[in-house]
């Protein structure tokens, strides 16, 4: 069994949307291969329309889930004659994050994958979370069933992106959760130095380590909860932003990158992880990096950067194809619902 599949993800740190072409086989066990990867940044007008889509009123939000849905489907047919892309079976796409809030049973996606499908006529999935969270899990983290049937050869998968999240084997089962807050914070004080993002740390290297605030940091009470969990935007906007008041914006980058760094030991000494596949814009953040490696024995492999940019659109494009043929595609060990199951909204 050979397929093609487009996934599409756009992250919460909003810096563009990824789209990940590849082929995967499937004989004894799944393989994948990447043809063709882009991300493609957001202009600034859909930058400030994300962003502020969590303080929209109801009709302006039904609204942009539709002139979203078309956009998405714009930018993947541009892509699609770009590369003279052929043999495409379905397009699987994420959508963007507004809201995420499973303990109140919802969590949205922008992006309407029927207009994604109208726009270029192909079989689209979408809405991969909601089914999850009404059966009583956390929507999230969902590319455990990548990690678990395309990276089995690592101990543990951990993602450095908006947010850091980790999917490992314990006693044969896969559990996964958020671990801390990594890019939606540091992009959002890098650009008050007019910076899109600390580039390999550089900022958080010039500031000082606050010790009242990383101890304030530390002691939030996410950090002691046990799995499954994830965090959203909302999360940070209530607990991790206030906190920056009174500090100045290159002492709280070294303080919050500390905090990444040790958040991030703690989790990988506790499961006394060997070896860890590291992907996500984060990976690039050589200071975040260094850091962890002084904090930890275990091996932490940083593979091709066309893996560590897209294996989260890869994820999905796959998560696409097995929603497609009705197998499963979310693991309950992994996101906390009541049994594992097949989601994703099929246009």
């Amino acid at each position: 069994m050979t397929i093609h599949a487009i996934g599409l993800m756009s992250g919460t740190s909003l810096d563009g949307l990824d789209i990940c072409l590849a082929k995967f086989q499937r004989k004894d066990q799944w393989s994948f291969q990447i043809i063709k990867a882009e991300t493609i940044p957001y202009p600034k007008e859909w930058e400030n329309k994300l962003n502020n889509a969590i303080y929209a009123n109801t009709e302006q939000l039904l609204e942009l889930n539709s002139e979203y849905g078309f956009y998405l489907g714009k930018l993947v047919t541009n892509f699609i004659h770009q590369y003279d892309v052929k043999d495409i079976s379905l397009i699987s796409s994420h959508g963007h994050t507004i809201f995420h809030q499973p303990h109140n049973k919802f969590t949205l996606q922008i992006g309407d994958g029927r207009a994604i499908k109208i726009a270029t006529n192909l079989p689209t999935i979408y809405d991969f979370r909601t089914q999850d969270v009404l059966m009583g899990g956390n929507g999230a983290p969902l590319v455990p069933i990548g990690d678990e049937l395309l990276f089995s050869e690592y101990d543990a998968c951990l993602n450095l992106g908006g947010f850091s999240n980790i999917s490992l084997k314990v006693n044969n089962e896969r559990i996964a959760f958020d671990i801390v807050p990594v890019n939606i914070v540091l992009n959002k004080l890098a650009q008050k130095f007019n910076k899109d993002f600390d580039k390999n740390g550089d900022l958080a290297k010039e500031g000082k380590i606050n010790n009242e605030l990383l101890h304030t940091l530390n002691s939030l009470d996410f950090y002691n909860k046990s799995h499954p969990k994830s965090l959203g935007a909302e999360w940070c906007h209530k607990n991790i932003f206030p906190l920056f008041n009174g500090f100045t914006t290159l002492d709280i980058l070294a303080t919050f990158t500390e905090h990444i760094a040790q958040q991030i030991s703690n989790v990988i000494n506790q499961y006394t992880l060997k070896n860890i596949l590291f992907t996500g814009g984060g990976t690039y953040n050589q200071y975040l990096i260094e850091k962890i490696k002084e904090k930890t024995t275990g091996k932490i492999v940083i593979p091709e950067s066309q893996i560590i940019d897209y294996k989260e659109a890869l994820i999905f494009a796959f998560m696409g194809i097995l929603r497609f043929n009705q197998e499963i595609n979310v693991l309950a060990s992994a996101t906390g619902s009541t049994r594992d199951h097949s989601s994703g909204i099929i246009a």
